[in-house]
């Protein structure tokens, strides 16, 4: 009976992952992500740091009316992130003007910052976008963009937060906001 040897190849590319991964070993030798951690609070805790239309679109998944958000005709540039852990989301560079009422990109800053998921609401299969960081609910992605991806992130202005020059905008909560 004979038997295979592996190759030198095989082999070289088990040290090279081995190196790999110890490489990327922190000091107490576990294996170091780059994943965000993840934000979970009470519903109590979203409430009292969200206004309430903020707290129903990205915490029920709800959605405002078209053309009635902060960003739907924002031209400034900057990046968009996520009102509720201020994530970094979308660049003003992939976002375009779809006619919808709603701010729209053909990508995010990296595809690892949003998630989607499967949504059979509203009488229909939608793939939702929710923040990666936060499950906060931002919009959903159709496949009618523009190139270079062919992908449309409809997202809700009062999900974002623009930050301009370095200088985040004031999308605090006001006491007029608790009402």
């Amino acid at each position: 009976m004979l038997r295979k040897r592996k190759s030198p190849m095989c082999l070289f590319g088990l040290f090279a992952c081995l190196a790999t991964v110890s490489a990327v070993r922190g000091e107490s030798g576990t294996v170091e992500t780059k994943e965000p951690k993840k934000i979970v609070k009470t519903d109590a805790q979203w409430r009292k740091q969200l206004t309430r239309m903020q707290y129903k679109v990205t915490r029920k998944a709800g959605t405002e009316r078209a053309f009635s958000g902060k960003y739907w005709n924002n031209k400034a540039d900057g990046s968009y992130l996520c009102v509720c852990c201020d994530e970094p989301l979308f660049a003003s560079q992939t976002k375009f003007k779809s006619g919808t009422g709603w701010p729209s990109f053909y990508a995010p800053i990296e595809k690892k910052q949003v998630e989607e998921r499967l949504d059979r609401g509203f009488f229909s299969v939608r793939t939702e976008v929710v923040c990666r960081r936060c499950d906060a609910h931002l919009g959903h992605v159709f496949s009618d963009g523009p190139r270079p991806t062919g992908l449309r992130y409809c997202i809700n202005s009062v999900a974002l937060k623009f930050e301009s020059n370095g200088k985040e905008s004031s999308d605090k909560k006001s006491s007029a906001d608790k009402k």
